[in-house]
């Protein structure tokens, strides 16, 4: 074979290769891309010129929007009922256990802070020794005792302060 020869086969397999990797790409890219787009053309088709199915599509997506609604309401009136226990909720606790006394043991003292997410709320101690035991109360503000408090109740007040409600 001479060399023009060799050229032109050459010339018509590179050809036949680029013909090939063509129909490859219609095959996996073209012709799907060109069904989806059918397919949204056939739809937009059909709600535009009012054929039968346009008026059951849009009934089903207007009972659907109207049942969006109607849960989106359902759950803002969930939240404000939320909103409305967080405030009084008793969510951070503190507890702390201590020995009142030399002559005790097992910790059996203790001081128990009950507060909502603003810090307000109660710390209640109790006092164990040999002979009784005494209970106490006081009110918390703003994570801040209203009277002077024990070294242990503003520890438990701190536990409390230091949970994430």
């Amino acid at each position: 074979m001479n060399m023009p020869t060799l050229a032109i086969i050459a010339a018509a397999a590179a050809l036949l290769g680029a013909l090939v990797a063509l129909y490859v790409y219609h095959v996996a890219a073209v012709r799907p891309a060109l069904q989806r787009l059918s397919t949204q053309l056939a739809t937009h088709d059909e709600l535009i010129g009012g054929g039968t199915g346009a008026s059951a599509r849009l009934d089903g997506i207007e009972r659907e929007l109207g049942a969006q609604r109607t849960a989106l309401q359902g759950l803002s009136e969930r939240t404000g009922e939320l909103e409305a226990l967080s405030q009084v909720d008793l969510s951070r606790v503190g507890f702390v256990r201590y020995d009142a006394y030399d002559d005790t043991g097992s910790e059996l003292s203790y001081a128990l802070a009950l507060l909502n997410r603003d810090g307000d709320g109660v710390v209640i101690s109790s006092i164990y020794s040999r002979s009784d035991t005494r209970t106490y109360g006081k009110a918390v503000a703003k994570f801040a005792p209203a009277v002077a408090a024990s070294d242990e109740e503003l520890r438990a007040i701190e536990h409390a302060r230091s949970k994430r409600a």
